[in-house]
């Protein structure tokens, strides 16, 4: 599913782009590391016959922030995966109500996985237990799946207040996204035919 995507406004709408910029450059940045990661240790270990001994650990440690600042990422972009089949059959103002519904329980179900991974967090935090490799301590590994998870619970919370607004006609899928299953690369392939075709008709 593809989505159109809204003008942002309020303050709510400064604090998500402000979200989307941090979220944008972690990302960017944590893929980045990876892959210049990965290149050095192979180059190491074939040129110089000697790996970089916290390279796996580094890895693991950037999958874990990727992995759950993509999670809120995909929320606010609204491309996360969804099953729409009743969904899709309903009026706009049902689907408005039902998206909701179903905004504002996800929400709830992220933030209570967001406390319990601070519990964990905690504990791990309080046993002071260290990496093997670059000896940080481990509950900064872990700490970023309570950043992810409370992020994407604040993004479905935002969800859930834009669709509030029944005056509204679209549906939205994030804060800014709207529901659409119109396909921009399709779209535009479209409109190049339907002109084309137009174009030559002009010339009959």
């Amino acid at each position: 599913m593809q989505s159109g995507t809204a003008t942002p406004f309020g303050f709510l709408g400064k604090i998500d782009a402000v979200i989307g910029r941090v979220e944008v450059w972690i990302l960017s940045w944590g893929i980045i590391l990876m892959a210049a990661n990965t290149i050095a240790n192979v180059f190491g270990r074939y040129v110089f016959n000697q790996s970089i001994y916290f390279s796996e650990e580094l890895n693991e440690f950037l999958i874990v922030i990727v992995t759950f600042m993509g999670l809120g990422y995909a929320t606010r972009k609204g491309i996360h995966i969804r099953m729409s089949a009743i969904y899709d059959a309903l009026p706009i103002k049902a689907r408005k109500g039902l998206m909701v519904i179903i905004a504002a329980t996800t929400s709830l179900v992220m933030a209570v996985l967001a406390w319990y991974a601070l519990e964990y967090v905690q504990k791990v935090a309080s046993r002071g237990r260290i990496t093997p490799a670059l000896q940080l301590p481990l509950y900064l590994t872990y700490v970023w799946v309570v950043i992810g998870l409370a992020l994407t619970s604040f993004q479905y919370l935002l969800t859930a207040i834009r669709n509030l607004n029944f005056a509204e006609e679209e549906v939205y899928v994030s804060y800014l996204e709207i529901d659409s299953y119109e396909d921009p690369e399709t779209a535009a392939a479209i409109r190049r035919h339907e002109e084309s075709e137009n174009s030559e008709e002009a010339k009959l």
